[in-house]
């Protein structure tokens, strides 16, 4: 078979503009993997000959759920930076001998085939060619926030991709200048003198960055998060002989500790039970019997990451966490930004989304005479419709 025409597909990314969890080619969008989107529009394409997908090296089992079963070529192992992992793929597609090669950002899913046999077209004719969106705004130069100029936007243009090139050009031109960082594959192009000419490209081809990209990639495919729903978690534990308690996974220095069968984490417990109370998932008792000796001791982070999973598989997502600590000793207000920073690595979830807040009793029942702490928490969050 002769292989004329490959797709590179981008796909090492970390996407940390998304979150610091799952990266966004591996994040659904209307039921199906990103990733899996992408490559479904050049597997359409009957002009494309091979699809080559570049991973993260720690990435593979997630590659594995999303595009396992399409029978694509073992993934390349990207680099350091998206220019190191582009020529890694093009030295792998190397031994096809290729003609052309198109490559693709993963995060843009929404391709057309009218913008793919465009640049099958062009590449044909010209060697190099990418879609491009003329600027629409007036774009200004800043020095010290105050603008220095003002551009021309009838001479600006925002690529995107696929670009295409000549196999050899642009797998030439990467390996000449693999040591000068460049932010697109069309710019190492024009380094190496490669005349690069562009066609028009879509709105839809957007490249999916930020959370509000995601959720414009939803509504796109009818599928967005409409169902809210609220839960509410309450949990105590009475002080027992030691030299420190445990909140939100932060040791804090006191005079006594909480009694309990786990890690006695009253904070923790009560936002596992908040988030099980949204998606209506029972109590952590249900989950975690304190009768069960494989829970003695145990860290109670393992808690609330199974019960942040349990979202996950509903596909949803978790909007805000806020908690009320309701104790006399010992004071929260020095560790609150230390709880707080725990939480959201314990989560996966952005701190500005989590509250902490301490009160007291006024000496008034069992916390206010020191027998114990007391936490609420409520956790909103957001299932696709």
């Amino acid at each position: 078979m002769i292989i004329k025409n490959i797709a590179l597909i981008l796909a090492a990314g970390r996407g940390h503009r998304m979150s610091r969890g799952t990266p966004k080619q591996y994040l659904d969008v209307g039921g199906i993997t990103i990733l899996r989107r992408t490559v479904n529009v050049f597997l359409k394409n009957p002009t494309i000959d091979l699809i080559q997908v570049i991973i993260h090296p720690d990435d593979r089992e997630l590659y594995d759920t999303a595009v396992g079963d399409i029978g694509l070529p073992e993934p390349v192992l990207g680099g350091k930076t998206r220019q190191n992992s582009v020529l890694n793929g093009l030295e792998a597609i190397g031994k096809h001998f290729p003609e052309y090669v198109y490559i693709h950002d993963a995060a843009r899913p929404f391709l057309e085939q009218k913008t793919l046999n465009s640049l099958i077209c062009e590449v044909d004719k010209s060697g190099a060619v990418i879609p491009a969106l003329r600027i629409r705004d007036t774009i200004k130069c800043i020095t010290e926030e105050t603008i220095h100029s003002t551009l021309d936007r009838d001479y600006l243009y925002c690529a995107q991709t696929p670009q295409a090139f000549r196999y050899k050009a642009i797998f030439m031109a990467h390996r000449r200048f693999e040591n000068i960082n460049f932010t697109d594959d069309s710019a190492i192009a024009e380094k190496a003198g490669l005349k690069v000419r562009i066609i028009e490209g879509l709105e839809n081809n957007f490249k999916i960055t930020t959370k509000e990209d995601l959720n414009k990639a939803n509504i796109m495919t009818k599928k967005y998060y409409t169902d809210v729903r609220i839960g509410y978690g309450v949990d105590v534990h009475a002080f027992d002989k030691g030299d420190h308690v445990i909140l939100g996974g932060v040791k804090i220095p006191h005079t006594m500790s909480l009694k309990g069968h786990s890690d006695a984490d009253v904070a923790i417990h009560a936002i596992t039970d908040a988030v099980l109370g949204a998606i209506a998932a029972g109590d952590i008792g249900e989950h975690f019997p304190p009768s069960d000796p494989e829970w003695k001791n145990v860290s109670s982070d393992v808690f609330l990451k199974h019960a942040v999973n349990l979202v996950a598989k509903k596909k949803g997502i978790i909007n805000s966490i806020d908690i009320t600590i309701v104790c006399e000793e010992p004071k929260i207000g020095p560790h609150r930004d230390l709880i707080r920073s725990n939480i959201s690595k314990i989560m996966d979830f952005d701190i500005d989304r989590i509250s902490i807040k301490a009160t007291t009793t006024e000496k008034l029942g069992f916390t206010g005479k020191g027998q114990g702490i007391m936490v609420h928490a409520v956790a909103t969050i957001k299932l696709l419709e």
